[in-house]
Parts: C-alpha cells; sequence; structure tokens
C-alpha cells in the first residue's frame, strides 16, 4: 500500500473520530447540577452499585441498596430507565440517590427545599396536629394530612418508620422545617397511574378488588387509586335481580378494561369495567340445549305474560302463561311461580340469531289428555267437581287438566234440575260422560243419577197407584200403623 493512501486512510479515521467526539459532546448534557431529577438507563449492576447514564461524560451511580424493593430484590434489570436524584458531584463521579439521607448541612437542605427533591426522614414521635420527624439531624413538623394519601385512624403506626419527604417549608435557616410525605406520594401514584394507563389500553383484562357495591354496580380497584366499575349488566351472563347476593366488598376479581374516559377533573378518569365479557357471550357459541331438551331451570324474572327461566349459564328462555299448566288456567305467572323457584321445563323452540328459547312447563309435567280413552269410556259415572258455571252450562273437573261440559239442556232434562242448578264451584257433582273428543280435547257430560235418585225411580216404577189395588191399600194400613 501507498504512502498517499495510508495518509488518506488514517485522515479518515481522525474525521470520523472527531465526528463522534463532536457528537457525544452535543448530546452529553454537562449542565446538570445538586438537587436535578434524571431519568437514566441502567448500565450495569455491581455487588453494592449502580451505574447510571447520567446524560453527561461522566455516569452515575448509586447504592444498590436504594434500589431494592420490600422483598430486598432489585425489580431492575440492564437497560431499564429509572428516575434518582443527583446529590452530589465531582470530577470523577456523579452519586445519585431516591432521597437525601444522613447528616447534612441547611444548604443541602435548602437545595433540597428549592428543587423538590426527596428527603430522608424517621418519625420519631407524634403531637398536636401530626409528626415530629428527624431530618439529616435536623426536626422537621409534618401535619398528620400530609403524612399519607388516605385518612389516618392511627398515626401510632408511623411512629420510628422511615420514610421519603418533600420540604415543603424552609424557614429561619433550617430552623423551622415542615414536610410532606403526601405530596411525594401522590406525585408518585399519578406517575405510577400513567404508566398503568400506558400498559393498560381497552380490551385488556387485569384482576382488581371489589372495594363498594351499589345497586347499580361494584366498584373495583385495579391499581392503587384507580378504581372502575363493573355495571350490573356486565357482571354475568346470567341475570342479576341483587348484586349483594353475587358479589362481596373485598372479593377479589377478574374484570375487562371496556373503556376509559378522562374525567371532569386533571387526573380523573371513568373506567368501564366487565366480568362477564372475559369468557364471551353464550349465544354466540355453540348451545348446550336442542329443542325437546328436559331441563330443571331458576325462574329469573316475572312478566305478564309469562316467566324468564335460566337453563343454562347466562342462557334464559320464556315459559308463556299459556304454556304453565295443563292442569288450570293461569292469569298471571306469579299464580304459580315465584323468581328464585326451581322449574322443570322442555324446550319447545330455539331462535338464537335472536337469542330466544320458547319453554314449557306444562309439557314438562305431562299432557293428561295422553291416553284419555284408556282412563274414561262413554257411558262412564263419575264424581266431578264443579269448577265454572255459565249461562250455556256448567264446567266439571273429572281430574286435575281435565274438564268436561255439562250444557244447561241437559240440567233442565234431569227429573230435579233445581237441585243441579244449586250447586257452586267446588262443589261435588255426579255426571254420565256422553263424549269424548281427544283431539279437540272435549268431553260432553249429562247429568249422573246417584243412589237415592235411582232407588227412588225405581221404587216409584214398580208400583200402582190406583186406589183399589191391594198393594196400595197395604201401604196405607203401614203408613196409618207408622203413624198411630
Amino acid at each position: 500500500m501507498s504512502d498517499s493512501i495510508i495518509d488518506e486512510t488514517i485522515a479518515d479515521d481522525d474525521e470520523n473520530f472527531a465526528n463522534l467526539l463532536d457528537s457525544y459532546e452535543s448530546s452529553s448534557n454537562d449542565d446538570i447540577r445538586v438537587g436535578d431529577k434524571i431519568n437514566g438507563e441502567i448500565l450495569s449492576i455491581g455487588m453494592d452499585t449502580i451505574f447510571i447514564n447520567t446524560g453527561t461524560k461522566i455516569d452515575g451511580a448509586v447504592e444498590k441498596q436504594e434500589l431494592l424493593d420490600d422483598n430486598q430484590e432489585l425489580p431492575y434489570k440492564v437497560g431499564d430507565s429509572v428516575d434518582l436524584y443527583v446529590v452530589s458531584i465531582t470530577e470523577h463521579e456523579i452519586r445519585l440517590s431516591k432521597a437525601l439521607s444522613g447528616d447534612g448541612s441547611n444548604n443541602q437542605l435548602h437545595e433540597a427545599y428549592h428543587s423538590s427533591m426527596p428527603v430522608e426522614g424517621k418519625v420519631k414521635e407524634q403531637c398536636k396536629g401530626g409528626f415530629y420527624v428527624d431530618i439529616m439531624q435536623q426536626r422537621a413538623f409534618c401535619p398528620i394530612s400530609q403524612m399519607d394519601t388516605q385518612f389516618i385512624k392511627t398515626p401510632e403506626d408511623y411512629i420510628g418508620n422511615t420514610y421519603r419527604f418533600i420540604i415543603t417549608k424552609f424557614e429561619q435557616k433550617g430552623r423551622n422545617l415542615v414536610v410532606s410525605r403526601r405530596k411525594l406520594l401522590s406525585e408518585e401514584q399519578e406517575a405510577a397511574k400513567a404508566e398503568f394507563f400506558e400498559n393498560h389500553p381497552p380490551d385488556t383484562i387485569v384482576d382488581g378488588t371489589i372495594t363498594r357495591l351499589m345497586p347499580y354496580g361494584a366498584f373495583v380497584e385495579i391499581f392503587p387509586g384507580i378504581e372502575g366499575m363493573v355495571h350490573v349488566s356486565e357482571i354475568s351472563w346470567s341475570r342479576v335481580e341483587d348484586i349483594k347476593t353475587v358479589l362481596a366488598e373485598g372479593e377479589k376479581v377478574r374484570v375487562k378494561m371496556l373503556s376509559i374516559d378522562d374525567g371532569k377533573k386533571p387526573g380523573q378518569y371513568k373506567i368501564a369495567l366487565s366480568m362477564k365479557q372475559i369468557d364471551g357471550d353464550p349465544w354466540d357459541q355453540d348451545l348446550p340445549v336442542k329443542v325437546g331438551d328436559r331441563f330443571k331451570g331458576t325462574v329469573k324474572k316475572c312478566m305478564n305474560f309469562g316467566a324468564f327461566v335460566e337453563i343454562a349459564s347466562g342462557i334464559e328462555g320464556l315459559v308463556h302463561v299459556s304454556e304453565m299448566s295443563y292442569i288450570k288456567r293461569i292469569l298471571k305467572p306469579e299464580d304459580v311461580v315465584n323468581v328464585g323457584d326451581s322449574v322443570d321445563v322442555v324446550v319447545k323452540n330455539i331462535d338464537q340469531e335472536n337469542k330466544k328459547i320458547s319453554l314449557s312447563m306444562k309439557d314438562a309435567e305431562g299432557d293428561p289428555w295422553i291416553g284419555i280413552t284408556d282412563k274414561f269410556s262413554v257411558g262412564q259415572v263419575v264424581e266431578g267437581t264443579v269448577e265454572g258455571k255459565e249461562n250455556y252450562g256448567f264446567f266439571v273437573s273429572l281430574k286435575p287438566g281435565i274438564t268436561g261440559l255439562l250444557p244447561i239442556s241437559a240440567i233442565k232434562k234431569h227429573s230435579r234440575p233445581s237441585r243441579i242448578e244449586r250447586l257452586s264451584s267446588g262443589d261435588s257433582i255426579k255426571v254420565e260422560i256422553k263424549e269424548i273428543n281427544s283431539d279437540e280435547r272435549k268431553i260432553s257430560l249429562v247429568p249422573g243419577d246417584d243412589d237415592n235418585e235411582k232407588k227412588w225411580e225405581n221404587f216409584s216404577k214398580s208400583q200402582d197407584t190406583g186406589y183399589g189395588n191391594s198393594d196400595f191399600s197395604d201401604q196405607l194400613k203401614k203408613l196409618q200403623l207408622k203413624f198411630s
């Protein structure tokens, strides 16, 4: 290779290196001061120290212990970003921390106050209206309302614990310090909430805890400080009349986030949740029922025209009032069923597209007209019960579900019609079956003579009522002797 080519190559390398150096220096942010908050990427994790890219020529270092969680485990890995504060700067090192701690001077406290940098403090004792907190060997006051984001019921629980605080008042050269933990917690919670919503868009399934139950729905905490509501219609594909019968406060539930709307105030969200949509609509799947199937279902709702009965999870069908009984006429569902009752039903029709199923209770009971000619025959005399009276005749129940008509014309032909006409609903009556029409479900009746009536008629027919008859004379003599 010629010397000219080598010189050109060296010149190009020098130029590339210079460009890289200029690029690095231009991207570096040397304008960094104590108290600044930075978001840096973890470069390496050592035994006791974690090194952070500060965006300057000098990497930052933070004690590993500071970033451990409550279980003393490190929740970060190389490449993750963390928020930290600059606590000191030297020519060779930038010390980072989650908060100022240990011994310090008024200058450091004053710098922390102006830069809103967290400081570490230990709650020493309770005092009027709040707590005394030891911060870098200085006594500070924390109002009780500023110790936590929630209402404090037992202040003694905080005594002896070490927390991070924000200095909200710095007066008399540090002799009058007021701090707030709540402000720091609120900022952290808002940042955590923003991250939660970024990672959990609508249609995400999350776990939560029921915090409140209302007639219209359940409030569920899905993240600390974030609540959504499961409307009562979104709890289950089955009908829910009383929410407290299926859910309880404190219960762990899995929900699907349906929508997230910004509230009227900044930081407030209206989150619609669903429990039932996790598994999908059972009507969109293969139905576990077919026409002719018999089920034991649960009455979920009664309407004027019938009762809705659940026969499978989330699958309801309608029992029309006309399908409730063969035995008696039903005017309203409550005459035979109530919400919560268990009933036997038969599937009569399925319209999956429109989510409709027709059910029958009377078919599940069995049709009493089946085999009617085996139960009754023409000419048979039976004892029935007057079920109703109309101008054209009496309806007589022969057995549950079997009713015949005793026409008024047949009653008039009876030897003693007035005795029958005086009968009321519920009274017993003997009738004779004149005709059976099983296709039209009709039975015609005529009065059936009772034994006393037959005996009198037979006796009357056997007697000759002529005055010259000796038998009549004998009978008359017997009557005279009886009453003498």
